[in-house]
């Protein structure tokens, strides 16, 4: 299934400087039992966002309409926990095309680049930046370049490098998943198998 492609996005940023979010907390097991990637992101952070009525808690940053972007900033190990994908299509059902944080859980980290989110490791430092930026000025944007690997807090011009593996970079910019990358290569795999001695 192919996304979008990500190249540069400029967006505001929506808070959430919590530690140590599980991917539990993220979409909880009992919404786990659907196959298809859509639908999730009603229940993305369920138990934060809502009360056992079903009525919104309305001290959770996602229903505060003082923020919102295609940008979620987490606080520091986030994703952690099992290795549901189920946690990373919430994310992106919701309408997040990023995550930014100081610390990823590799397995979350992954099932994100397979889907097309995009999450942004950064300095502790530059986390607290963004967080106090957020916090003085919910309008405040980021840019996430992805061709240069680069976020920058747009009010002060301050930005930082990210790391990405080059083979996801790739799918990310050309909104492929692996199976999109490898049917994008089909000729050269046909051409290669028919090389090869019976």
């Amino acid at each position: 299934m192919a996304y979008d492609k990500f190249n540069i996005l400029t967006s505001t940023a929506v808070p959430l400087s919590i530690e140590n979010v599980d991917t539990d907390q993220i979409i909880p097991a009992r919404f786990l039992k659907a196959t298809e990637r859509v639908g999730f992101g009603d229940n993305l952070f369920r138990d934060w966002r809502y009360n056992n009525d079903g009525s919104p808690k309305t001290d959770f940053v996602l229903n505060n309409p003082t923020y919102s972007g295609k940008i979620l900033v987490g606080g520091k190990n986030f994703g952690s926990g099992s290795s549901r994908e189920h946690a990373a299509w919430a994310v992106y059902d919701y309408g997040f095309r990023a995550v930014v944080s100081s610390f990823f859980a590799d397995i979350f980290r992954n099932n994100c680049l397979n889907i097309g989110v995009l999450p942004v490791q950064v300095s502790v430092e530059f986390a607290d930046k963004i967080f106090k930026a957020i916090e003085a000025d919910p309008t405040t944007e980021l840019e996430i370049n992805l061709p240069e690997q680069t976020i920058t807090l747009k009010s002060t011009g301050e930005k930082e490098s990210f790391d990405i593996n080059g083979y996801k970079k790739n799918n990310m910019l050309n909104g492929f998943d692996d199976i999109d990358y490898l049917q994008n290569i089909k000729k050269e795999i046909v051409e290669f198998a028919d090389q090869l001695p019976y």
